[in-house]
């Protein structure tokens, strides 16, 4: 009887933690990216202000930062003629796939700025993840249709 209770206390608990596919993806994910290039779903020129803060331009060449153990993180834009400087955010993850391991993560902003803006998270999609490359897509509606971001990043 001691075992049965023993055996369900410990089911319980490894069931309330993190899968293992979301702990491996987070320790890759771990470490320093550029974000080198932002495309769209469809053709065209569209001006648009990506996590309510700058322009696509300026988040090109952008460098982040993921501390899993603590889901936080900082992004830093870097181009000239853009607001410049560290942004703090913090990322919660939910699995959509234990397969492939991708899933869909909530990116929120921390800085003063934002918080007294809107105080919103972005939800984004881990659409593919290596040692070496990272891609987020971000899926809004543009008069009633999908429109994807694609956001591509390379480990530094």
């Amino acid at each position: 009887m001691k075992q049965i209770l023993m055996l369900f206390i410990v089911g319980c608990l490894v069931s309330c933690g993190a899968s293992k596919t979301v702990r491996d993806s987070k320790k890759v994910m771990k470490g320093n990216w550029t974000l080198n290039s932002i495309g769209y779903s469809e053709k065209g020129t569209y001006n648009v202000t990506l996590l309510n803060d700058v322009s696509k331009a300026c988040f090109e060449g952008s460098t982040w930062q993921f501390v899993p153990n603590n889901n936080t993180g900082i992004y830093t834009i870097n181009t000239s003629g853009c607001e410049t400087g560290d942004r703090n955010f913090i990322f919660t993850i939910q699995e959509i796939d234990s397969q492939t391991g991708l899933y869909d993560f909530l990116l929120k902003p921390t800085n003063e700025k934002h918080k007294s803006e809107t105080n919103q998270g972005f939800r984004l999609r881990l659409a593919s993840l290596s040692d070496t490359i990272m891609q987020w897509q971000q899926t809004v509606s543009v008069d009633g249709k999908p429109f994807t971001i694609t956001m591509n990043f390379t480990k530094i």
